[in-house]
This record gives C-alpha cells, structure tokens and sequence, in this order.
C-alpha cells in the first residue's frame, strides 16, 4: 500500500485530507507526518503556508528525533538545518548528524549567533572540520574569547602528523644536508596573494585627505565592528566556502617511498631528507576585514582590491561606506554595480549622483532610478535623464514604488508622443 507522503506528491488525496495533512493531524507516524508538512511547505502554494506554521509549532520532541536519526528523509532534514527554519533547541543534535553535510553547516556558521556560535564550539564534530572553524573565524558574531578558542582548533588541526625519523649516519648526514642550497626554497617558494602591494601615493593622499575630513564621525564609531547590510549569508552567499571532498571521493595516491642513494662501496646508505611542506595560513577578504577597527576599514577602502570593496560599501557604519565611493581605484563597473544595490546604506545611493564622473555613465543613472532602495526624491529627479525604452521597463517594474512607475509611464508617453510628431 503506498504511503500518505507519496499519494500528496502525486496529488491523489482530496482537499479535505489535505488540509488535514497541513496541519498534521493525518494518522500516520510522527516521521511521516513531518515528511508531509515539509514537502506542503516547500512544494505547494495552496497549503504551504499552513504547513510552515504548523511546522513552526511542531512538538519539539519528535523534531529531535527526527533531527537525531541519519535515516530521516534528506528533504526534511535539509528543511531543520536551513537557518530559516533552525531551532536553536535542534542545532546540537543536527550538528553531529552525519546525514548533514559539511557545506550545510558552513552555512550555519557563516551567520550563526552568539549563542549558536557557543553551542557549535561545544560539538565534537565541528571541533574537527577546518572548513567549519574558518567560517566561524569569519562571523562577525565571534567574540575574542570564542576568537581565540577557534584559531587554536586550527593551529592543532593544521599540524601535520609527526614524521618517522630515519637513522641516518653523522657524516652521510652532513654531506646530504650540505648538498642542499638554502636560497633555493627562497627562490621558489609561493608568492602571497595577501602580501600588500606597492604603495601609490595616490592612495595614501586620498587616505590623509579622508581622514582629515571626516574625523570626527570616524572617532564617535571608532571602535564600531564590520556590520554588513543584509546579514552574512546574502554578502557571502552559499558558495563562498567551497564543498569539502565526498566520503566516496576516492583516496589521494599515497607519496612513493624514498629510496636510499647510491653510494661507494662500503659506505652508508645517504637517506635524501625531504622537508615537510609547511602550510600558509590566508585570511579571505572578510577575516580581514572582520579584524580591523573603522579607521583600519577606511584605509581599505581606500586603499584596497575590488574584491574588498564590494564588501565595505555594505558596511553598516556610513563613514567606511562612503570611503568606497573616494577610492582613486574604483572603477565605473563596479559603480554600476553598487547603484543597483538593494543592500547598500541610503547614503551611498545618495552620494553616488553627487560625482560628476559617475553621473556620465548612462548605466549609473538607469540603475538608481530602477533600484527600489534609492529615495523616492532621488529616483524622481533622475528620471528625466532615462531614455524610452529604459522609462517603459521602470512603468513595468513592480519592485519600485507606484509614484515612480506612474512617472515613469507618464514620461515614456510624452517621449513618444514627442517621437511621433518628428
């Protein structure tokens, strides 16, 4: 006989047994029922929002049953572990599921609070995934206590495992030793994509003249953290810390044994010593963002890569913000990009029209009148500036507010009223 679960998915049941179904109260398992509410909720428009409430409310003893158990349905457990729908009382047991993947987790830490952040540091099983802990390291949540707790979970788990020693003979020893050339490693090693490139004076004259302007408002939000606009996951987004290796993922080829060199007749095997690669330790463009005071911010904004500015524009403290926009650096595409924000503060909007040389790019203009985030008073004004074809698309779009579609679609009638008279 099939089950409850599978006649909803091929929409067989009646409607009053559906409604019965959104609100959980079929007669069937505690595990089925659940099932039946997240695929309501996720897949179908007319009980969905039944379902989530009910879900929203669902007894908290079998939600830990079925957080706790490997064998409960992929789908559901994907529903607990989104940080939508996480309750705190389920984080632990989900942590150490091992049906709940890695990447799921990174998720969680990405944005997780103060207090999840506590219960993560407490799992075993967090305590053992780098991927994990370098996420945590990046929320701006961390306090410098639970700071310090994390780094020093990476310093052990990046150690690499202890070396057999090789009983070597003093003088074969000492001639391997010898034989290598010191300045090689130098000349070899791997340049750091972090190292601070050369320092333009350009930059360090905006920085000076930044500074000195907006000294007062950077001393009242000195010590304000990196806050940004939207939260962690829309800045990061799901694919900023990539997949770690599957369990099926086949083994890496284990390194071939060192054989011993050949050496005269009657004298010791020389054992070539092969040095231990020692790991480089990279801070990603939030960590170090996350570690710097507002001034520190400014400096890099001002002073820094695309990559970190297009994270400060959305810090949530407005001096830092708006020192992305003073950049000698920034480009006109990346302009573009943040005219059409939806997660930037109101001021960056407003100060982007007050640049002349952003205000002669077409794109700038056409994506602050289309950005429902802008001022309706900014919006307004730049409209006159937009072409036909731009003011049909804004009448249209139903993001923006009423006033600026009605103008829009008053202005676009008057350009072809004007079009069809020439």
């Amino acid at each position: 006989m099939a089950r409850t679960i599978d006649q909803i998915r091929a929409s067989k049941l009646p409607s009053n047994l559906m409604q019965f179904a959104a609100r959980g109260a079929l007669q069937v398992s505690a595990a089925e029922n659940l099932e039946i509410l997240v695929y309501l909720a996720k897949h179908n428009p007319v009980f969905g929002s039944t379902a989530k409430m009910t879900l929203a409310g669902w007894d908290e003893k079998s939600s830990l049953t079925a957080a706790k158990d490997p064998e409960t349905a992929r789908e559901v457990l994907d529903y607990l572990i989104s940080p939508d729908n996480l309750r705190p009382s389920l984080l632990p047991v989900l942590l150490e599921n091992p049906s709940i993947v890695e990447a799921q987790v990174v998720k969680i830490a990405i944005g997780a609070s103060k207090d999840s952040i506590a219960v993560m540091l407490k799992s075993p099983r967090v305590r053992s995934l780098p991927r994990v802990l370098e996420a945590l390291k990046a929320n701006p949540y961390l306090d410098k206590e639970k700071g310090d707790e994390v780094r020093t979970l990476l310093s052990t788990l990046s150690k690499p495992p202890a070396q057999p020693v090789a009983v070597v003979e003093p003088a074969a020893a000492l001639s391997t030793l010898a034989a290598e050339d010191p300045a090689a490693d130098a000349s070899t090693a791997e340049p750091d994509p972090t190292a601070d490139s050369a320092v333009d004076p350009s930059d360090e004259e905006a920085v000076a003249l930044y500074l000195k302007e907006h000294a007062a408002a950077i001393a009242a939000e000195a010590d304000k953290p990196f806050q940004a606009i939207g939260g962690i996951v829309d800045l990061l987004g799901e694919d900023y810390f990539p997949v770690t290796q599957s369990a099926d993922a086949p083994e890496p080829a284990a390194p071939a044994p060192l054989e011993p060199s050949k050496s005269a007749p009657g004298e010791a095997p020389k054992v070539p010593f092969k040095k231990a690669p020692v790991p480089v330790v990279r801070e990603n463009a939030l960590q170090k963002i996350n570690r710097l005071d507002v001034k520190g911010r400014i400096q890099l904004a001002l002073k820094g890569n695309k990559e970190e500015r297009s994270l400060l524009i959305r810090d949530g403290t407005k001096v830092v913000a708006l020192a992305v926009l003073e950049a000698p650096k920034l480009s006109d595409g990346e302009v573009e990009k943040f005219a059409g924000q939806k997660n930037v503060l109101e001021s960056v909007l407003r100060q982007i029209p007050l640049k002349r040389r952003f205000m002669k790019n077409y794109k700038v203009v056409r994506n602050l009148v289309s950005n429902p985030r802008t001022p309706l008073d900014l919006g307004l004004g730049l409209m006159k500036h937009l072409l036909a074809i731009d003011l049909k698309n804004i009448s249209g779009n139903k993001e923006v507010s009423e006033t600026v579609r009605k103008l829009a679609l008053k202005m676009y009638k008057q350009k072809e009223d004007q079009a069809n008279k020439k």
